[in-house]
């Protein structure tokens, strides 16, 4: 969905609908999944009618049928990172989006995780960010977890952009970032760990930032 959020992003910021609200409602009808009405999800998420009426019409360029499985998800993720490996990542990425767990993204769920990601405050992005590395989503992130996501994030960046990284690397950043999100070193993380972590960390923050951007 990397070309997806970033296709879409940019039509958002570019341009305007060139048809009226009529026709767009109408054109949402053309598709094997049509999404909740455009006030709901205005209501729903941090985006103008005319931006959702944008963000749809890129949404089913890329997935004609209204719903966009893993396998889609992947090949069109896969697109933006050519000097790497983004399966792995892009699957952590898919379950987070696929609220539902039913294997599919509606665009109900990737416009709801977009809004997030782009506009929520810095306490929802975090909480988004907890949510994606809490892989077996038992509402904790324990080491193993958050060193697949990093070590996933790694490998589709690719050896072009870390040339000089070496295989533990992403072992050791998770172990730095860990002593200091694990206040009670009980071993696993919770959401306010996290939270409050990152909040109080300067370069912890900057870091998660910069794996949002990969999102």
């Amino acid at each position: 969905m990397g070309a997806v959020v970033g296709t879409l992003t940019m039509q958002t910021r570019q341009r305007q609908p060139s048809r009226d609200n009529i026709d767009d409602e109408l054109e949402m009808t053309m598709v094997s999944h049509r999404p909740e009405g455009l006030e709901q999800l205005e209501a729903q998420t941090n985006f103008t009618k005319q931006e959702l009426q944008v963000l749809y019409r890129g949404f089913k360029n890329e997935c004609p049928s209204g719903v966009v499985n893993e396998e889609t998800f992947k090949h069109i993720y896969a697109q933006f990172f050519p000097h790497g490996d983004a399966s792995t990542y892009a699957h952590y990425l898919f379950n987070a989006f696929d609220t539902r767990n039913n294997g599919s993204i509606k665009f109900e769920d990737f416009v709801i995780g977009l809004s997030t990601l782009l506009r929520g405050t810095v306490r929802e992005k975090l909480e988004w960010t907890f949510h994606l590395y809490d892989i077996n989503k038992d509402g904790f992130i324990n080491k193993e977890e958050m060193t697949e996501i990093v070590r996933a994030i790694y490998d589709m960046m690719g050896k072009y952009t870390y040339p000089a990284l070496k295989g533990d690397v992403p072992k050791q950043h998770v172990d730095n970032f860990f002593e200091k999100m694990d206040k009670n070193k009980d071993g696993v993380v919770t959401l306010e760990e996290f939270v409050l972590a990152c909040q109080e960390d300067e370069n912890m923050m900057r870091s998660m930032q910069l794996f949002e951007n990969v999102m």
